[in-house]
C-alpha cells in the first residue's frame, strides 16, 4: 500500500458526528486539523443512528449527508476531504469504535485521528468501547489558543495520543442553525449558502 511522504505513513483525520446540519464551525474545524496535523485525508463519517441524539427528531441520514457533500465539495472545495457514508449502510447504533475496526481492516497502515470539540471529550469516556478507540486513534481536540484542553481524568490514567488544535472563538452550532430555521431566519451566516439552500428547499427544520 502507498503511503503519502516516502515513508510516512498516511495521516488521516476521522471526523464523526450527526451533522444535524453541518455548518461552518465543522468546517473551520476540519481545515485547522488539516493543516496543523498535516494530514493527507479528513473524512467525515455522517452518524447513520447517533446513540447519543436519541432524544429528538433529525434530518434523515441521506439529507444531512447531502448537506455535508454540500459543504466540502464542488468548486474551491478541498480535495482532500472525503465524504465516508459507512455508518448510515450499517444497521443499528452508529458507534466509532466500529468503524475505525472496520476502516483500519481496509487501510491498516494509515494513522487515524480522531476529531473532537472540547464538549466531545468531556463526554469520551462514556463512548462505546473508548479504552481501545485510544488505542486505535490519536485525539485531536479542538480549543481557543489561550484555553487548556480537559480532558477526562479516567481518560489521562491510560496512555494517549493527544493533540490541541488551535481554534478561533466560533459561536456557530447546529442548535442554533436548527432554531433559526424552524424560525424562517436566514441561516446562511451559519451553514453557507448551498447547505443553506438545501434546508430551505426541503424545508428540515421547519416547524409547519
Amino acid at each position: 500500500m502507498s503511503k503519502s511522504h516516502s515513508n510516512r505513513a498516511r495521516q488521516v483525520g476521522w471526523f464523526g458526528g450527526s451533522f444535524d446540519p453541518v455548518h461552518l464551525a465543522h468546517l473551520a474545524l476540519a481545515h485547522a486539523a488539516r493543516v496543523q496535523l498535516r494530514l493527507d485525508e479528513v473524512r467525515w463519517i455522517v452518524a447513520g443512528q447517533p446513540w447519543q441524539k436519541s432524544g429528538r427528531r433529525m434530518a434523515s441520514a441521506p439529507d444531512r449527508a447531502e448537506m455535508v457533500r454540500l459543504m466540502i465539495g464542488g468548486e474551491g472545495g478541498d480535495p482532500r476531504f472525503v465524504l465516508d457514508d459507512r455508518e448510515m449502510r450499517r444497521d443499528g447504533p452508529s458507534y466509532t469504535l466500529d468503524s475505525v475496526r472496520e476502516y483500519q481492516a481496509e487501510r491498516p497502515e494509515d494513522a487515524l485521528w480522531l476529531i473532537l470539540g472540547q464538549d466531545q471529550l468531556a463526554g469520551f469516556t462514556s463512548w462505546n468501547g473508548w479504552e481501545e478507540l485510544v488505542e486505535r486513534t490519536g485525539l485531536a481536540v479542538a480549543a481557543r489558543a489561550q484555553d487548556e484542553v480537559m480532558a477526562p481524568a479516567a481518560l489521562l490514567e491510560r496512555p494517549h495520543r493527544l493533540v490541541k488544535l488551535t481554534m478561533p472563538a466560533l459561536e456557530w452550532s447546529s442548535t442554533e442553525a436548527r432554531r433559526m430555521a424552524a424560525e424562517g431566519a436566514d441561516v446562511r451566516p451559519v451553514v453557507g449558502d448551498k447547505v443553506a439552500g438545501y434546508i430551505a428547499r426541503h424545508r428540515l427544520y421547519s416547524e409547519n
